[in-house]
């Protein structure tokens, strides 16, 4: 039986199967906390404070206590003196390394097209 748009635009999901993966994934600033993780490795929060231009602390934490409640990312807390907290991209973060290899080949292929194709429309 197929379903009819009417019946989908109530429910986003049933819309977009992928929807609830674009929401965890790719919220304004979890794809650079975790692509700075995959990248760098094992993070102190000041180490990913200064990676990650633009980021406010409290920004930073929020994103990080999210990540860490999806399973994305694990927090480390070391008891010494001074406490020391670390963060390391999950194994359910790492399964997301294909996905975002491809974004970053599709965007070195296409973006160059979209900010000319922008231009066309900014010129009209």
């Amino acid at each position: 039986m197929a379903v009819h748009a009417t019946e989908t635009s109530a429910d986003p999901e049933l819309a977009c199967p992928i929807a609830p993966v674009v929401d965890i994934v790719f919220s304004r600033w979890t794809t650079p906390i975790l692509w700075t993780l995959h990248t760098h490795g094992r993070q102190r929060f000041g180490e990913l404070e200064r990676r990650i231009a633009h980021i406010t602390p409290k920004v930073l934490t929020q994103r990080l206590r999210q990540l860490e409640r999806d399973g994305l990312l694990t927090r480390t807390y070391h008891p010494e003196v001074p406490p020391r907290v670390e963060y390391e991209i999950s194994a359910l973060g790492l399964s997301l390394a294909p996905l975002f290899a491809n974004l970053a080949e599709w965007a070195t292929a296409n973006l160059p097209k979209v900010e000319q194709s922008r231009e066309g429309y900014d010129a009209r």
